[in-house]
């Protein structure tokens, strides 16, 4: 059997390299986890492409396609189905977008795969091959992660990726903050058996990781076995947490010792309004500054994240945070307008609000305007957002947040390739001028 397997393209990812010269991004674990999926009488004719790194061609020599989508690559994906299907090709569409909305992706494929496709995935190209192909599969109750192959990332050019070493032990969070896919699209929270994981890492022989993780540190006993056990490993590793982490100095003794050098923590606003609003109520348990230094003591960089466009959010949020982000030294600052991802609580509380701007999936990606927010206009939004990019990333910006910082110059070498991206923006996203004339 011939199988192709796509991810299409989102904005930032429109030209072949990625964003810079040589992708920013980690290698994706998605289309290798699939791979790894198929049984072997199926697996004679396989390809993985990822746009993002390499031209999708119109013409695949393939019996099946299967293409994985978010939100803001679902436009794509649905122009690339289509395409195929009117050359006669069977499609298979699955990932987060085509689960919030699989009756709409049905439009576009032959079947549609609604949640994980640890299970259905090999069902499904059974019953291709057998003649019996199901217009749709849905995660059954009680999938486990445990006994799965190992992500065949083999089959994806490492060296188009800044880290090639990515995988993971769980998947899903223990939140439900409202603007979250996760929620919505997944459940409950699932984990590998910590003896594959480092089995995983062992295969690799990696001795940089990136753990894909949306919260690695949900479950608190689980993650400081994980830590444990990387520390005979000797390896630097990065992942997302929550500001949870601060407040078990076990663990956080833990995460350095096994190796951790940056974590993603989601800030995402300043006031106690704004995170209440976005369910993540537990960020006030503490103060930030204090999150902050407790990482820094332990040698470890941060990536904080920060979402414009709460309803408490005035322009005076832009500027506010980027002196909290100067004053704290945070190493790799990143920011997003608050996006109503579908199916989410969020989405459907302004859509019953009128305040929806359209529903074009393909600027749904986090730094386009796509609502009306409350206290300012989409315009002021958009604008603010960007001035807080460059603000951020000026040279000025960057040597008052590293300067004496931890692990100063992989911070400078990320620093600078974020600044292209920041004084770049427009040639990423194809911003609007009506929205931004607003």
């Amino acid at each position: 059997m011939r199988i192709a397997l796509l991810s299409p393209r989102g904005p930032l990812y429109r030209h072949k390299t990625g964003i810079f010269k040589k992708s920013l991004r980690y290698m994706p674990l998605t289309l290798p986890t699939l791979a790894a999926l198929i049984p072997p009488e199926y697996a004679g004719g396989l390809r993985l492409i990822d746009e993002g790194i390499e031209d999708i061609p119109m013409h695949l020599d393939a019996d099946l396609i299967g293409i994985s989508a978010i939100t803001g690559s679902s436009a794509r994906a649905y122009e690339l189905a289509d395409h195929y299907r009117r050359q006669g090709k069977c499609v298979v569409l699955g990932g987060v977008h085509p689960t919030l909305l699989p009756d709409e992706a049905a439009r576009h494929a032959d079947s549609v795969v609604v949640g994980y496709a640890e299970d259905n995935w090999p069902l499904l190209l059974h019953d291709f091959h057998q003649g019996k192909l199901q217009s749709r599969y849905r995660q059954q109750p009680g999938m486990i992660l445990g006994g799965r192959p190992l992500p065949r990332r083999d089959l994806l050019p490492d060296g188009n990726f800044t880290v090639g070493h990515t995988l993971e032990a769980t998947r899903g969070c223990i939140h439900k903050c409202n603007f979250c896919v996760v929620p919505t699209a997944w459940g409950r929270p699932l984990q590998h058996p910590v003896g594959e994981v480092i089995q995983d890492i062992k295969n690799m022989r990696a001795r940089r990781l990136i753990f894909m993780d949306l919260n690695l540190i949900a479950d608190k006993d689980y993650a400081k076995e994980l830590f444990r056990a990387l520390i005979p490993l000797k390896v630097t590793w990065g992942g997302l947490v929550t500001t949870q982490i601060a407040w078990d100095d076990e663990l956080l003794d833990l995460a350095a010792q096994s190796g951790c050098k940056g974590l993603l923590i989601g800030f995402e606003s300043l006031t106690p309004e704004a995170l209440n609003e976005c369910k993540k109520g537990f960020n006030l348990l503490k103060e930030y500054q204090e999150v902050i230094a407790r990482v820094h003591e332990r040698k470890i960089a941060i990536m904080g994240t920060f979402v414009f466009g709460f309803d408490n959010d005035g322009v005076e949020s832009f500027a506010n945070t980027v002196d909290f982000v100067m004053e704290n030294k945070i190493e790799l600052p990143r920011y997003a307008v608050l996006t109503p991802f579908p199916s989410t609580p969020l989405h459907q509380r302004l859509d019953a609000e009128g305040r929806l701007l359209h529903k074009d999936w393909s600027l749904y990606d986090g730094q386009h305007v796509v609502f009306q927010p409350s206290l300012m206009t989409p315009g002021e939004l958009q604008r603010g957002i960007e001035w807080t990019w460059k603000k951020t990333y000026s040279y000025t910006g960057i040597a008052r947040r590293l300067w004496r910082g931890n692990l100063f110059w992989t911070a400078l070498t990320a620093n600078l390739g974020y600044r292209f991206y920041a004084h770049r923006l427009h040639q990423f996203y194809n911003c609007r001028e009506p929205l931004l004339a607003a």
